[in-house]
């Protein structure tokens, strides 16, 4: 997008990243074009015109494959390509990391620009208006305040304006580009929590697994248009990237066949993938996704091995036509949100279904809830990939011959596996519709799980079995540069990070907020998000054992927790004596099957809360006893040490010092 001849040879990109938008928009045009008739039909709304049909498919297409390459870009920027030598947290970057982020902050910004157009192509599309009627200041509003898809594109493309235009005016140190990469991250959050996903019987699965699927095709997608403008512009390390970047090709491959598979089994039957036309579209995109798999075996076996003889033109042009592949089943993907679905397998949803995407049909007891099961796709999965990578830590930590304490893998494996469990659990699938299910989970999340986490200390199971490496940055140096950070060391000043612990309770329960995020399964995530990685920062200053940004005392962490936890126990009263039932509307319209006291179901939430609040105190206490004793010993080894190596100096000047005090008194 941005990139320009370097040295003789080189060639610019622009025009790959031209072909590969058009191939992906017209695919998506072509698809949704030939459905046109039997869309209108279905929806019973005018020809909005040719503007809308085949413009909307084509610039959503092309803001799919914009924000795969702002993500890709920042990818390399970050963690494909090394940053010039010195502290990392300091390092400038390189010319071709520079250009790279610059591409990512170019693409972020065309997004933000074609996000906004969306808002009225959206109407238009919804409404059967012409674009023209549409555009029109006026339809804005009823665009942003009717229809869900046209305020996701408005905040998408909000979100591409603040990251690309902070990413194109910040220093150029690598520290930054981490940050960007979040941020390309969360430009396409707001379009995986719309559309057919989001909506309907089992759109808790929908949305979990559109958003998984969408983030590793930013990563796939996207890392590989990188390497090949990095390729292009005949950039250093290409070897060292592309080995970087084909085990997050190789993760992303699986993680969106699964995904893949999840959302399309929720919404189409197996015979309507060859009946209809939205089963014939999806079988098509499952085709190209197969190719792709191809693609990939074939750079293993072929392209790939050949970049250490320095022959890099086979990997690029066998990049250059998977991308292409890529584009257009983005393209074919693109069109399923204007091909008509078949008929939902469940056609007479409840209230509750339609709201949280399942029924409940008992009301909970202590047995009920564990003896029922509905896999949570975000959290579940989260907490299988943390068990996993602890187990492959412990398994490089055996290979390098280093001791490992068993008490640390017992309190990881036991918080990510009561991650996993209680999120599949009745917990998780009475928390969207009880008051106290969703204080339980919340305290789980916040108070419970951390503490276990923590722990484990996965960072320094990280710093010890990789091996530092300054002149090619990598794991290690990630991991200490994060550690070492300004924002984290900011985070873990004790009254930062207490106010931030304690600040989401009452912000969240006193203010609107909750009625507001209760009512969508997006605002379920982004509090249960909230919740464990709040809790995490808490309890890694207060009791972890990982390194920490700002060392902080045993006993000035003890006076911080004493001052905490009766602003955390209050906040339970508040709530046991709050006599307005939150999300009242919200909890009447569910329709639970059971009678149920939504003002004694709020106490018994408070209750919970306050009581929930004792529990880590048992084992934060525990920890920080022993890591005081921990501290003692320390500090009498050095005293020891030191009056061998000065032969008791300070003691003999303390006890002169004695001395001339009883002198002056007698």
């Amino acid at each position: 997008m941005v990139e320009t001849k370097s040295s003789r040879g080189a060639r610019i990109t622009w025009p790959l990243y031209l072909l590969f938008f058009l191939i992906a928009g017209v695919t998506g045009a072509i698809i949704s074009w030939g459905f046109l008739t039997e869309s209108l039909a279905v929806l019973g709304i005018p020809d909005p015109g040719p503007i809308t049909t085949a413009g909307l498919p084509l610039l959503r297409a092309g803001a799919w494959l914009l924000a795969a390459l702002s993500v890709g870009s920042f990818l390399f920027a970050s963690f494909l390509l090394s940053p010039r030598q010195g502290d990392i947290r300091r390092a400038y970057l390189t010319v071709d990391g520079l250009i790279a982020s610059r591409t990512g902050a170019v693409a972020a910004l065309v997004f933000a620009l074609i996000g906004i157009i969306m808002v009225p192509l959206v109407l238009s599309d919804v409404s059967g208006q012409s674009i023209t009627e549409a555009i029109k200041p006026a339809n804005w509003f009823v665009a942003l305040n009717q229809v869900a898809d046209a305020k996701a594109w408005l905040i998408s493309a909000m979100i591409a304006l603040v990251v690309g235009g902070a990413a194109l005016i910040a220093p150029r140190t690598w520290m930054w580009q981490p940050v960007w990469l979040v941020g390309a991250i969360l430009i396409v959050a707001p379009q995986g929590l719309s559309g057919h996903s989001a909506a309907g019987g089992d759109h808790d699965y929908g949305t979990n697994s559109l958003l998984w699927h969408v983030l590793f095709m930013m990563l796939w997608v996207g890392g590989l248009m990188a390497l090949i403008a990095h390729g292009r512009r005949l950039g250093p390390n290409l070897q060292l990237a592309v080995r970087r970047y084909s085990m997050i090709a190789a993760t992303s491959m699986v993680a969106m066949a699964i995904s893949g598979v999840i959302n399309a089994a929720i919404r189409v039957r197996f015979e309507d993938l060859f009946t209809s036309d939205y089963g014939r579209v999806i079988v098509a995109k499952t085709v190209l996704t197969f190719a792709l798999a191809i693609f990939g075996w074939w750079h293993r076996t072929a392209t790939i091995p050949r970049l250490t003889s320095g022959n890099s033109s086979p990997f690029i042009r066998v990049a250059v036509v998977e991308v292409l592949v890529m584009a257009a089943t983005i393209g074919v993907a693109v069109s399923l949100g204007r091909t008509p679905p078949p008929p939902p397998r469940v056609v007479d949803l409840s209230p509750m279904a339609l709201t949280m995407g399942y029924d409940l049909t008992f009301e909970p007891t202590v047995w009920s809830v564990w003896t029922i099961w509905r896999f949570d796709i975000m959290f579940t999965t989260l907490g299988i990939f943390l068990t996993i990578g602890y187990l492959y830590g412990l398994y490089r930590l055996k290979q390098l011959g280093e001791a490992w304490p068993w008490q640390r893998t017992f309190w990881w494996l036991l918080g990510s596996i009561t991650l996993a469990l209680a999120m599949s659990s009745g917990i998780g699938l009475y928390m969207p519709a009880m008051f106290s299910m969703h204080m339980v989970a919340h305290m789980m999340l916040s108070m419970v799980i951390p503490v276990f986490l923590v722990l484990g200390a996965p960072l320094q199971m990280i710093l010890t079995v990789t091996a530092p490496n300054p002149e090619e940055p990598g794991l290690h140096e990630w991991v200490q540069a994060f550690i070492q950070s300004t924002t984290l060391k900011f985070l873990f000043h004790p009254a930062v990070n207490t106010i931030q612990f304690l600040t989401f309770f009452y912000v969240l329960y006193i203010t609107p907020w909750y009625d507001l995020m209760v009512k969508e399964h997006a605002g379920h995530l982004i509090m249960n998000w909230v919740f464990l990685l709040s809790g995490y920062i808490y309890y890694w200053d207060m009791i972890g054992s990982d390194p920490k940004p700002r060392e902080n005392t045993v006993l000035r962490r003890l006076a911080w927790l004493v001052f905490s936890m009766p602003v955390h126990l209050y906040f339970g009263v508040y709530l046991m004596q709050l006599s307005q039932i939150l999300a009242e509307d919200f909890y009447r319209t569910l329709g639970l099957p059971w009678d149920i006291d939504l003002l004694h179901d709020q106490d018994v939430g408070g209750g919970i809360a306050w009581a929930s609040g004792s529990f880590p105190l048992v084992v934060v206490f525990g920890a920080l006893f022993l890591q005081w004793l921990k501290e003692d010993r320390n500090e009498a080894k050095a005293y020891d040490q030191r009056a061998d190596d000065t032969e008791d100096e300070d003691l003999e000047a303390y006890n002169q010092m004695l001395a001339r005090m009883n002198k002056n008194v007698s």
